[in-house]
C-alpha cells in the first residue's frame, strides 16, 4: 500500500511539473491539425474527431486510477450540458487496461459525452501521454489551439470553451 501511495505521489508531482511546463495555448501560427481517429464509444457507436468536425472539442485522456481525473470529469459533464447544444463536444479517452473497470466508471459518473479506450497509436499521434490528465482544445477546424498536462482549473476549459464558441 505504501509503494502505491509513494507512486501516486511521484505520478502526481510530475503531471503538475509538466503542466506548469508544457500547458498553455498555440499561437495561430503554430495550431496543427489534431490527429483523427477512428473506434468504438462505450455506448456502442462510432467514435471519430472527424465526425465532430464544426465543433469545439475538448479531447480528454484519463483513467479511473487517477484522482484528478476523478475531480475533472464532473466539470466536463456540466460543460457538456450547458455547451453541447451550442456546438461543444467533450470526448474522452480512457488509458485503462482494464475496459470494464473504465465503463463502469463511466457509468458511475454519469458521463454524458463519448467515452473509448485509447490505443497506443493514438496517444502517439497525440505526442504521448506523460501524465494524466492531458485535455487538447480543438477549434472548429479541427485544430489544437492548446493542451493542458495535469489538473486544470475547471474555469481555464469554460473560458477556452466559451471563446472557442465565439460567445
Amino acid at each position: 500500500m505504501l509503494k502505491k501511495i509513494l507512486l501516486l505521489t511521484v505520478v502526481a508531482m510530475f503531471t503538475l511539473w509538466i503542466s506548469a511546463c508544457r500547458s498553455g495555448s498555440a499561437s495561430q501560427a503554430q495550431l496543427r491539425p489534431a490527429p483523427d481517429f477512428s473506434l468504438t464509444a462505450f455506448d456502442g457507436r462510432p467514435l471519430s474527431l472527424s465526425a465532430n468536425r464544426g465543433k469545439v472539442v475538448l479531447l480528454d485522456f484519463w483513467a479511473t486510477w487517477c484522482e484528478p481525473c476523478k475531480a475533472e470529469i464532473p466539470h466536463f459533464v456540466d460543460l457538456q450540458n450547458h455547451y453541447g447544444s451550442q456546438g461543444l463536444q467533450i470526448i474522452g479517452l480512457s488509458m485503462d487496461d482494464d475496459e470494464q473497470a473504465a465503463r463502469d466508471f463511466y457509468q458511475h459518473y454519469k458521463m454524458n459525452y463519448p467515452v473509448a479506450l485509447a490505443s497506443s497509436r493514438i496517444t502517439d499521434q497525440y505526442g504521448g501521454v506523460l501524465g494524466l490528465p492531458i485535455t487538447f482544445a480543438i477549434d472548429r477546424q479541427g485544430r489544437i489551439v492548446s493542451r493542458h498536462i495535469g489538473a486544470t482549473d475547471p474555469a481555464v476549459f469554460e473560458s477556452e470553451v466559451k471563446k472557442l464558441l465565439g460567445n
